[in-house]
């Protein structure tokens, strides 16, 4: 079987939201995430109320995609090791060896991230940026691709713990997940009383319709879209602007702003094309700076968003021609 080409990559992932849409009504911006962060090798948190298919999303996209997957459910008492794996004793052969943990797969469903202590939210650094897990000293690299989906309910909900900024700037985009409008709460009633299971997806009619080697041509493709020097100031001038603006006391990092550049390629070869206009920048503008800023106390105060901020920014920058 030949490899995929650029185009049938495209067309493979492009297919993934008809899967998925077979399971979760609605959600197109949660899902063309997902996909850029994919092609980015980058990691997604899924942040909304609860109820509103965080999870149902990622077990789909795992379900759409021929890749393994595994699913840990963070609790207050979960350690470090339940995640990465640990050194366990045999007393048949005197001898400790490795036993992974569930970080070990292809896609790792990080279930409330945010209910979890720091420490154990910790274990999942080097992971999520080193592609490798150390144990006792030595390190395991992780299966290729490998991505991180945490879910988390807003901060303000009782019995969670705010993401440090170390692990939040982990995270390539920071996805909202609203509540549905009428009309898409009335589809997922009807689907229900019609049957549907989200636990048996595969009864839902989801099947696999890309793989690794799919994103692997993706990859390669997304990797020779061009990028002017104007399009690359447009980046830097966006991202110094957040570190200038009174309503903020932390800006984005450098490491932003190549995240920034990185999810706008991505996205202008998912829209057909090799090179990057100013319009893919906006589009990813928001999902990949607003977890990098911190408000200042006072803007908190008066209801200001970094949401806001950032939208605001994007509107006073000057748009190269």
């Amino acid at each position: 079987m030949s490899a995929p080409t650029a185009d049938s990559a495209r067309a493979s992932l492009e297919a993934l939201r008809t899967e998925i849409a077979k399971a979760v009504v609605g959600q197109d911006p949660a899902v063309t995430g997902l996909v850029v962060a994919l092609l980015c090798r980058g990691h997604v948190l899924l942040e909304g109320v609860p109820g509103v298919a965080k999870t149902l999303l990622v077990r789909a996209l795992a379900a759409a995609l021929a890749l393994d997957a595994k699913r840990v459910q963070f609790t207050p008492d979960l350690m470090p090791s339940d995640v990465t794996g640990s050194l366990v004793y045999d007393t048949r052969t005197a001898e400790f060896s490795f036993q992974p943990g569930p970080v070990f797969t292809h896609l790792l469903l990080a279930d409330e991230i945010n209910r979890t202590p720091p420490k154990t939210q910790a274990s999942l650094l080097e992971a999520m940026e080193e592609r490798q897990v150390t144990v006792d000293g030595t390190p395991r690299p992780l299966p290729e691709p490998f991505l991180v989906a945490a879910t988390q309910n807003p901060v303000e909900y009782e019995g969670t713990y705010p993401l440090p900024e170390a692990q939040l700037d982990r995270f390539l985009l920071k996805l909202t997940v609203p509540l549905p409008s009428r009309e898409e709460e009335m589809s997922v009633l009807t689907r229900h009383t019609e049957g549907f299971n989200p636990s048996d997806l595969q009864a839902a009619g989801l099947r696999a319709v890309a793989g690794a080697e799919d994103l692997a041509a993706a990859r390669a493709a997304v990797a020779t879209t061009s990028v002017s020097p104007e399009i690359t100031g447009y980046v830097v001038d966006i991202c110094r602007a957040t570190r200038d603006s009174p309503s903020l006391s932390l800006g984005v990092s450098p490491r932003g702003a190549t995240a920034l550049l990185s999810t706008a390629r991505a996205w202008a070869w998912l829209t057909g094309r090799d090179y990057v206009i100013p319009d893919d920048v906006k589009a990813l503008a928001l999902p990949t700076l607003r977890h990098r800023v911190q408000l200042r106390p006072e803007a908190d105060l008066e209801g200001v968003t970094s949401d806001a901020v950032i939208q605001a920014i994007l509107a006073n920058v000057p748009v190269p021609r």
